[in-house]
């Protein structure tokens, strides 16, 4: 069946069924949408409209219109797709990340929002005279066993996976010093944009990195969240060791119930590696979110980080509370037998 007054293709028999793009003014009832799936699925994480608006809009290349589908039932939203274009690891990536209200969950409607995502985006990529592969990848955590069936339906596989990580902040805490000739000091204004590219920098072998553009320096220093004298940061002389950019998300905390605070980006550039300087930054961080009354800390790490990130943090006291995996695919067919992503590094 065909929506008519839309052209989406399979759309399920919901009474009232529209869809449209998505408009500025969205961002709340979206957020609102993903919270409620989370909330099913037992995903105990909540964003708030004014935290996606600054995750996305702010992207130099995103169009709300254009990369936002959203499904309506007599004009209540009750689900979306997003799909935009990305660079990673010098591949052009079609991602794709959604939600549907629970209440309307599997009658095809998750499905038909994907496959209108994945048209648009495959006319898109084809269209993009940027050279190198094409891809599609999605994400969702192991307990999404609603979004990990759709990906499995549509011909995505399994490409990474990570993990959430908590450490309650009771107690004793790790007490970690910094090398000899490397301090911390308070973030000021001038020196954000060294931060920022010296953050970049550290994560530029790592899996999955994408170039930041303008919009993303905004985003990071200006988002709702945003709270530089929560981060700490390693000097050596005047250059950047190492980076946390910790972050309090204050709507979620309200929302789940609890204090929580996450150590966000952590990241050493190379020369400094190997000197326990990530150690002594997250030993920081976890003081500095104590002393602003959080009593858990959380933070997330790619599951075959070559750094050995895991390891630090379970020596740290972090445990395991949720496993991620990233989902690719070719663009125009399924996943073959065997297929992996071309800019799949082997670190």
């Amino acid at each position: 069946m065909t929506t008519p007054d839309t052209g989406i293709p399979e759309s399920p028999a919901i009474s009232g069924l529209t869809f449209r793009g998505g408009r500025t003014h969205d961002w709340n009832t979206l957020a609102e949408v993903m919270n409620r799936g989370n909330a099913a699925d037992g995903v105990e994480e909540a964003q708030s409209g004014e935290e996606l608006a600054a995750e996305h809009a702010k992207i130099d290349d995103f169009d709300v219109a254009r990369d936002v589908l959203v499904a309506e039932a007599d004009a209540t939203v009750i689900g979306f797709a997003s799909g935009q274009r990305v660079v990673r690891d010098e591949v052009l990536v079609g991602e794709t990340w959604g939600a549907v209200d629970p209440a309307l969950r599997r009658r095809g409607l998750g499905t038909a929002l994907f496959e209108a995502t994945r048209a648009r985006l495959a006319a898109e990529l084809a269209a993009d005279p940027r050279p190198g592969p094409r891809e599609l990848r999605s994400f969702a955590m192991d307990i999404e066993t609603g979004a990990r069936a759709l990906l499995a339906g549509r011909g995505f596989v399994p490409i990474r996976f990570g993990f959430e990580m908590r450490r309650f902040l009771t107690g004793t805490l790790p007490d970690r010093a910094l090398p000899a000739g490397i301090e911390m000091r308070p973030v000021t204004q001038d020196q954000h944009r060294v931060i920022f590219d010296a953050d970049n920098e550290a994560f530029e072998d790592h899996w999955g990195h994408r170039p930041p553009s303008e919009g993303d320096f905004v985003a990071q220093f200006e988002g709702p969240s945003a709270d530089t004298s929560l981060w700490c940061v390693a000097w050596d002389g005047d250059q950047v060791a190492g980076v946390v950019m910790n972050a309090i998300i204050a709507t979620e905390n309200e929302r789940l119930g609890v204090r929580r605070g996450w150590l966000d980006h952590v990241s050493v550039r190379r020369p400094w590696r190997g000197r326990g300087v990530a150690k002594a930054l997250c030993a920081a961080s976890m003081r500095a979110l104590r002393e602003r009354g959080m009593d858990e800390a959380w933070l997330g790490v790619d599951g075959e980080n070559p750094m050995g990130a895991l390891a630090l943090y379970e020596g740290l006291g972090f445990q395991v509370a949720r496993r991620w995996q990233a989902y690719g695919r070719p663009v125009d067919a399924p996943a073959p037998a065997g297929w992996r992503p071309a800019g799949n590094r082997p670190t």
